[in-house]
């Protein structure tokens, strides 16, 4: 792009400051608890079909929208639509100054919002990308959605696919390691019985407990970094029963898919181990995310970088779970980035900066625009 195609987009950009936070207002408003985003999907649509585009919503509730015809490599956006708020969460949405706020304003409604502007800009500009690009409001990312969304998305474009943009960031931040994931629910079960009477009979909350302690002992690396966590418990019956059945919820992550692994190994032996006599153990695989990396001198993520560097500020580099996980672990070129600040997130008073949205807005729009050059030209490189 010219000097003078960059300053158009970046004045295109900040002219819709104000448009995008107001229609990420209404897409908050909208509730999508995690495996129920029927409702926002619908409404994603309608707004879609507002501009002149066709979307089209599959089995799952992930909406797409192509823009162009070439045929060939495309490009896919994801920005999913789903919130870890349960059905029944009040939505208040408010401004406050230049502050929004709302469950899931930030994570990841406005990121939703700038995926549909950024499509109005190009469309408003007359750009006329060389690789198509597709545009994807997924679901099932938070929780145990299992990237659900993210992984049909890319199967079905998955041979088509040069690369993909991530809009689910904070602006400036650029994620292009996947944080793996492994998430299991790990039972006790055991003969139950009276308190007093049945004193002595093993208790599946005991054992569960005992396996919990294990795990907490569990010494991890550092580098690469490797976690665990019991996030829910839950079992029994009275408080004079002893528990017939317990289990847990344990969440296992790496940026490296062997030490991912390792740790699964050592988790999975502590549960058959140390429940204790007369108890029986399983493990149900709730979840699972796959690890992966690209490179910082990869050609998208090099893109990434350039395009926050053009809004003057510096980026940073991290790692994440996210959609991008799915791509990245597929060796297809893929990257993360955001649109604005935002603060509390996954609470209900999350809440985000509104003045930085045109600068975010036009940094992504740059970054989808280079990125179909990169894929027709046939410079992003699969790994």
């Amino acid at each position: 792009m010219t000097p003078e195609d960059l300053e158009r987009l970046r004045a295109a950009a900040r002219a819709r400051t104000e448009s995008t936070a107001a229609l990420g207002a209404r897409i908050c408003a909208v509730p999508s608890p995690g495996g129920m985003e029927r409702e926002r999907a619908e409404f994603v649509a309608g707004l879609l079909r507002e501009q002149g585009y066709e979307p089209e919503i599959d089995a799952i509730g992930n909406v797409y929208t192509r823009r162009g015809s070439r045929g060939g490599p495309v490009v896919m956006v994801l920005a999913h639509i789903d919130t870890v708020f349960p059905i029944g969460t009040p939505i208040a949405v408010r401004r406050e100054g230049d502050l929004l706020y709302g469950p899931g304003i930030g994570d990841n409604s406005i990121r939703v919002a700038a995926m549909i502007e950024a499509l109005e800009i190009l469309d408003e500009l007359g750009i006329e990308t060389p690789a198509d690009i597709v545009a994807v409001a997924d679901v099932g990312e938070e929780g145990l959605g299992n990237l659900r969304g993210a992984r049909a998305a890319v199967e079905r474009y998955r041979d088509r696919l040069g690369a993909v943009v991530v809009l689910d960031a904070a602006l400036g931040a650029i994620t292009h390691a996947a944080v793996g994931s492994k998430r299991w629910r790990v039972t006790v079960t055991g003969p139950g019985g009276h308190s007093y009477g049945a004193f002595g009979t093993p208790s599946a909350i005991h054992g569960l407990g005992r396996i919990i302690a294990a795990i907490a002992d569990v010494v991890v690396p550092q580098d690469p970094k490797t976690t665990y966590n019991v996030g829910v418990i839950e079992g029994g019956t009275s408080v004079n029963t002893i528990a017939p059945r317990a289990s847990a919820l344990v969440d296992m992550r790496s940026t490296d898919a062997a030490a991912l692994d390792r740790l699964a190994a050592r988790v999975r032996e502590l549960v058959e181990l140390r429940a204790g006599p007369g108890l029986e153990t399983t493990i149900e695989v709730v979840g699972e995310r796959p690890a992966g990396a690209r490179d910082r001198s990869d050609p998208l993520v090099q893109l990434a970088d350039r395009a926050i560097r053009w809004i003057g500020l510096e980026p940073s580099y991290g790692a994440s779970s996210t959609d991008a996980n799915i791509p990245i672990s597929l060796g297809i070129p893929a990257v993360v980035v955001g649109i604005t600040r935002s603060e509390r997130t996954h609470t209900v008073d999350e809440f985000l900066e509104i003045p930085p949205i045109g600068d975010g807005l036009a940094q992504a729009t740059r970054l989808i625009i280079e990125a179909t050059d990169l894929v027709a030209s046939g410079g992003a490189r699969r790994s």
